[in-house]
């Protein structure tokens, strides 16, 4: 994992709140940074995706308050968006207790759902921080470490490809899901065929085709609330 500069402004969050949400686009190392973070110090990771972790969480309060001495990290919490009432009355229970900071760290989209999901126990408990991709500090010191960024995004799968068309064929998939997947839970759909509108005649394999061009070279692709 490279370095992320926003590392020090999350523990300095999970210092000062009860719960931090860390928002930013799909696949922008939020998981990953969170992971992170949660190794640092005495905690417990639910990735709510996972039926395994589904499970611990069948009585949720009682879960939550065994576990009220540690750093409870809940990703996807979108998938269970009825835990949000429940971490009201738990977090008002540790500050009770005397544990008034760092209780939950909950990676999540930045779309409108997790703060509208959120709302009801954000008033004095909930920080917000926001995530974004690589920035020219965090890509890394060599001249092609910045020549990726610009042509690849931020994205760290992305920038981080062995090549540029490895590069393009993961965020041509990030844009799929998302219209697949995300887009329709803010009521859009995209209209059939919208991505092969989108992009050259030929798809994939006659873009990387031309962009290898006379020379042989490979292809080049040109992206607190309490």
């Amino acid at each position: 994992m490279l370095p992320r500069l926003i590392t020090e402004r999350l523990l300095k969050r999970l210092e000062q709140a009860p719960a931090v949400a860390l928002l930013g686009a799909r696949q922008v190392g939020k998981t990953t940074l969170a992971r992170a973070v949660a190794r640092r110090q005495n905690s417990v990771y639910l990735d709510l995706e996972m039926p395994r972790d589904q499970l611990k969480l069948r009585d949720p309060e009682s879960f939550l308050r065994l576990h009220g001495d540690k750093l409870i990290v809940l990703d996807e919490i979108q998938q269970s968006p009825d835990l949000f009432n429940i971490l009201r009355g738990v977090i008002d229970a540790n500050r009770a207790r005397g544990r008034r900071a760092g209780q939950f760290l909950i990676p999540g989209s930045a779309s409108m759902d997790l703060p509208r999901q959120s709302s009801e126990s954000r008033a004095g408990r909930i920080s917000y921080l926001e995530m974004g991709g690589f920035n020219v500090l965090e890509s890394g010191p060599a001249p092609a470490d910045t020549h990726n960024l610009w042509l690849r995004g931020g994205f760290p799968d992305a920038c981080l490809a062995g090549d540029d068309a490895a590069a393009m064929d993961w965020l041509e998939d990030l844009i799929m899901t998302y219209l697949e997947r995300d887009a329709p839970q803010t009521g859009w759909r995209a209209p059939a065929g919208a991505l092969d509108d989108a992009g050259p005649p030929g798809g994939r394999a006659g873009q990387h085709e031309r962009a290898r061009g006379e020379s042989g070279s490979p292809p080049i692709h040109d992206q607190s609330l309490s």
